[in-house]
């Protein structure tokens, strides 16, 4: 595969200094990852500047490079470069036209929120499978193309990374994809030029705040995938005030758009809902009819994820009996709210949950609590190097359980003592509701240990990740693997003397 400069820059808006049929073989923005005949762009990031390795890209291969400013390099002579106003828009764009535009052979959902993403996309996936069409995933859990599965390095790739995984999709002849869609990558343009059918919005809570600095340019870098720039048809949750704004400005773009929400005004909403302990039942009013049907998932907060994978379904031209129908036997997602079992558990519901914004540990409480298992204990902590802000609030939030264990979560390179320090500030005068236990794996411990049959217990923030983040080193670490070792530890003893 090779284009030339002029295929790959065709219709944007740049200057070519050299040769305009220069062929490029290949795209890479790490300059280490450089193969003889690639287009190197030079990405101004946040840390560094690209422009600083164009003569290591050189030296590797590169005949062409992609600038925001005229590059003179004593090597360079015979190098074409390509002069832009935004290198991180120009790789998206070169990156889609050098794999033909992959994303529109298929049709593309993309969602994006603050909590409900991962669900919401495999949710998606399972409606369009079960209609017969072959699917993907893209997010936080990892890809997935047909039945292959494989782990990703960040929710939304770079986005040549992207372009190329799209176009394996369609090589693979996927019909329909799911992918979330992050704040970040909206920001720094990884899904520029990328065709949407659908885009979904869940809410919107305080993360990431580290990067965007205030809520409102949070919500602006969601709200780009609801812009002009990606024509789609729209699947909005009004349960708060930013879906509200994202559905105004949708309605006066004149998009199609279905409303989703606890509230009558949505167009699907709830009649009626049943929570049981792996099961919900609920009666869905979908555009004026009601639909009634069961699901293996739990919680409220599952209610909007479900009613916005049924919003998608129906913008995929999905019969809602259909949606309904499949529904009913969706498969559960990892690391969200994911039941940990083993043979030996002494009673104790315990639960996985990558909860780690403050709405995210108060909804995943709620759920589990609404269960009436009795005595509730929370294990948590917050991720170094983040935004900060949120570990006070996800302290206060955490004090609806009967009892919290504030442990360590990724700390990568921050002390976790001070991190812990951070979050049991915001938990007030309440020192006999909590506990600190900074090793994770003895925070566990001692919630299991502290339990009975009558209690339920929720290890939040983590989820499907196997790994912990301490400083340079990726630690070998599942929630979900440690709570069964903890659970068999505890209570395989007792079994044995019982019988």
């Amino acid at each position: 595969m090779a284009k030339t400069c002029a295929d790959l820059f065709e219709g944007f808006n740049c200057t070519i200094l050299g040769n305009p049929s220069e062929e490029v073989s290949g795209i890479a923005y790490r300059s280490d990852r450089v193969q003889p005949g690639d287009a190197f762009f030079c990405i101004v990031g946040l840390a560094v500047d690209g422009h600083s390795f164009a003569q290591d890209a050189i030296d590797r291969g590169a005949k062409v490079l992609i600038v925001e400013r005229k590059l003179y390099l004593a090597d360079a002579t015979d190098v074409t470069e390509v002069v832009v106003a935004d290198s991180r828009k120009a790789l998206a764009y070169a990156a889609a036209q050098f794999y033909d535009n992959p994303s529109r052979a298929f049709s593309l959902v993309g969602v994006t929120g603050t909590n409900g993403k991962t669900t919401t996309t495999y949710l998606v996936e399972h409606i369009a499978r079960m209609a017969g069409k072959k699917t993907g995933v893209i997010g936080t859990v990892g890809t997935t193309i047909g039945d292959v599965h494989e782990k990703s390095e960040h929710t939304t790739p770079e986005s040549s990374d992207l372009q190329h995984l799209f176009a394996r999709m369609r090589d693979a002849k996927c019909d329909c994809v799911a992918m979330e869609v992050s704040s970040h990558a909206l920001d720094l343009r990884r899904t520029w030029d990328t065709r949407f059918s659908v885009t979904a919005f869940t809410n919107l809570t305080q993360d990431h705040l580290d990067y965007h600095h205030t809520f409102e340019a949070y919500f602006e870098a969601k709200a780009l995938l609801f812009s002009h720039d990606y024509p789609a048809r729209r699947v909005i949750c009004i349960d708060d005030k930013w879906g509200a704004e994202l559905n105004r400005r949708c309605m006066e773009a004149g998009d199609m758009v279905v409303t989703t929400g606890f509230d009558e005004s949505a167009a699907i909403h709830p009649v009626k809902v049943d929570y049981g302990v792996a099961r919900t039942d609920v009666v869905l009013s979908v555009r004026g009819e009601e639909t009634a049907f069961s699901y293996p998932l739990v919680g409220r907060f599952n209610v909007s994820n479900i009613m916005t994978a049924f919003g998608v379904g129906l913008m995929l031209g999905i019969p809602a009996a259909d949606i309904a129908k499949s529904l009913e036997d969706a498969s559960p997602v990892p690391g969200r709210l994911e039941r940990v079992r083993t043979p030996h558990d002494g009673g104790v519901s315990v639960y996985v949950d990558y909860a780690h914004t403050p709405d995210a540990l108060e909804k995943a409480l709620g759920s589990i609590m609404a269960l009436g298992h009795g005595r509730t204990i929370v294990v948590f902590g917050c991720g170094g190097n983040r935004d900060a802000g949120k570990r006070p609030l996800m302290g206060k939030k955490a004090l609806a359980a009967d009892y919290t264990i504030v442990t360590s979560d990724n700390p990568r390179h921050e002390n976790p003592d001070a991190i812990i320090a951070d979050i049991v500030a915001g938990m007030g005068d309440s020192q006999d509701k909590y506990e600190i236990v900074p090793d994770r794996r003895s925070a566990i411990r001692r919630a299991i240990e502290l339990a009975d049959a009558n209690t339920s217990v929720l290890i939040a923030g983590k989820g499907h990740e196997d790994y912990q983040l301490v400083g340079n080193e990726v630690l070998s670490f599942d929630d979900r693997v440690v709570a069964r070792e903890e659970l068999e530890r505890r209570f395989v003893g007792a079994a044995a003397e019982a019988n």
